[in-house]
């Protein structure tokens, strides 16, 4: 195998496919409400991945009635679902509050667990020991953006945290035994192809459960394209090669018990900022792509891989 796909791994903790529906519970962020900072992180428009059946003036449950009808249109022989509460910061509420809705989610008879996607400085212990508690019956896996592994990174793109957060939040989570997954972007403004690489030791030290790796996409909206105007030296401007060239060396010293989700992410058309994107290529044909470089060069994850657990 040359790499780690997530849809093996949960088809064998489920024994079948299990369909992942984005859900929009309607929170928000501390970057954004003052509590961490002001306006966000600086390349975050939050619209721009969210499917028309996740909207938060439907209730929970009627969005995850909408999602199950939309995927079954494209897969009929699914019957399990994992609902992915994706927008901002899906941790960021008091403890009554988010218990209330990981119940209600959970209620769906075809749910069979949760991802909760989040912030590492979105995390406490009695958050925790809720979620502990839930996946005691069920699934329940916390996504964090954790977008870079370098603290000047993290203050240029007004992420709000540093990578010691991210750090914290890992060794908390994995200590009460709740997988993970972590998001990670290459090509942010300031990071050389090296530094990027690099990061797959971190990750690997941290050890996710499952990866998701995005190119970078300024989108239109944010300080991020008002910067690339401004100062476009500042970005490595990978072209479709080079970033699988990248991506092929991160993997080859990535830990290959980790499960890889993506490998690059698509924006639609009219949140796109064409100065600085690939256009709009479509993720299959990346992935084939990468497969097909996978072999030619006769690699896979983890070939370079070296075990430690100091970080």
């Amino acid at each position: 195998m040359d790499f780690n796909s997530y849809s093996n791994h949960i088809r064998n903790l489920f024994g079948e496919r299990v369909q992942k529906i984005s859900i929009n519970a309607g929170f928000t962020c501390p970057n954004r409400d003052g509590m961490s900072g002001v306006g966000g992180c600086s390349f975050c428009n939050g619209a721009a991945f969210v499917p028309a059946y996740a909207n938060s003036t439907n209730s929970l449950l009627a969005q995850i009635e909408n999602g199950i009808s939309f995927h079954r249109k494209r897969n009929k022989k699914t019957d399990k679902y994992l609902a992915y509460l994706q927008s901002f910061s899906n941790t960021y509420a008091p403890v009554n509050i988010l218990e209330k809705i990981y119940k209600e989610v959970l209620s769906h008879p075809d749910i069979v667990g949760i991802i909760i996607s989040t912030r590492p400085d979105c995390i406490d212990d009695e958050k925790l020991d809720l979620i502990q508690q839930l996946s005691e019956n069920h699934y329940i896996k916390i996504e964090y953006g954790v977008e870079s592994t370098y603290d000047e990174t993290l203050r240029a793109i007004n992420r709000g945290h540093d990578f010691a957060a991210t750090i914290d939040a890992f060794e908390k989570t994995h200590n009460r035994n709740i997988p993970t997954a972590a998001h990670i972007i290459f090509g942010l403004p300031g990071e050389s192809k090296e530094m990027i690489i690099n990061q797959a030791n971190t990750i690997s030290k941290i050890k996710p459960e499952s990866l998701k790796i995005h190119q970078l996409q300024i989108m239109k909206g944010t300080a991020m394209a008002e910067q690339y105007e401004s100062n476009p030296d500042l970005f490595a401007k990978l072209d479709l090669k080079e970033y699988l060239d990248i991506l092929i060396k991160f993997i080859e010293r990535l830990n290959p018990d980790i499960a890889i989700e993506r490998i690059a992410s698509e924006v639609p058309k009219q949140y796109q900022f064409s100065e600085s994107n690939w256009g709009y290529v479509k993720y299959d044909y990346v992935l084939q792509l990468f497969k097909e470089m996978l072999k030619e060069r006769n690699t896979y994850q983890g070939r370079l891989f070296q075990h430690t657990t100091v970080i």
